[in-house]
């Protein structure tokens, strides 16, 4: 389980076991995630998406309290997953890292509530599944536009991005600040200590 340059995401490589059968991986681990956010991950919602080659989706968030946490990992094909950190106040705020995660490696991402998340799909067809610590709710669920100059994500040159209507109409990190739509950092620190007293 290792910390991105980014406070409370986390990347998991797993084991890979192969045979002439195929292969078997644990893609979750709860107690190695546990070990790092000092919390289980409380399992509200799980999702799947199947994007085509191009697609674009995010950056999304939700309002903390309570936020939504997620872990994802992508079963079929490969994205380009990318976290960005938008909680006013934090020392990496408007920074992001992006991860390759494919159906190969089997990586699992833990974004913790409060950061932005977005991916790419690569391949012809991806998959991407990831598990979300809160159900969704329309009114605390934002976005902000995932191709803003000022963020400059490095998505890959020699894709067209594909995005929803909701996605493309999204603020910049500049507007969404301005509107009072961000996380505010000390908000979320304060939250992820709550999280670990409680132990859940």
């Amino acid at each position: 389980m290792e910390q991105l340059s980014i406070e409370d995401a986390y990347l998991y490589t797993p084991s890979v076991h192969e045979d002439e059968r195929g292969t078997f991986r644990e893609w979750f681990r709860g107690d190695r995630l546990s070990e790092v956010i000092g919390h289980r991950l409380n399992l509200a919602q799980a999702n799947c998406s199947v994007s085509r080659r191009g697609v674009l989706r995010g950056v999304h968030f939700a309002d903390v309290p309570p936020g939504q946490a997620k872990y994802v990992t992508c079963v079929s094909g490969a994205v380009l997953d990318v976290v960005v950190d938008i909680r006013v106040g934090s020392p990496t705020f408007g920074q992001w890292q992006a991860v390759e995660m494919d159906d190969r490696l089997g990586q699992g991402l833990y974004v913790g509530e409060g950061l932005g998340h977005a991916f790419m799909a690569l391949s012809d067809r991806a998959t991407v599944v990831y598990m979300c610590s809160e159900s969704y709710a329309p009114g605390r669920e934002h976005g902000v536009h995932p191709l803003d100059p000022d963020l400059a994500i490095a998505w890959p040159a020699d894709l067209e991005p594909r995005l929803s209507r909701k996605d493309a109409a999204a603020p910049t990190l500049a507007e969404a600040r301005e509107k009072g739509m961000l996380p505010v950092y000390d908000e979320c620190v304060a939250f992820y200590a709550k999280m670990r007293g409680t132990g859940l």
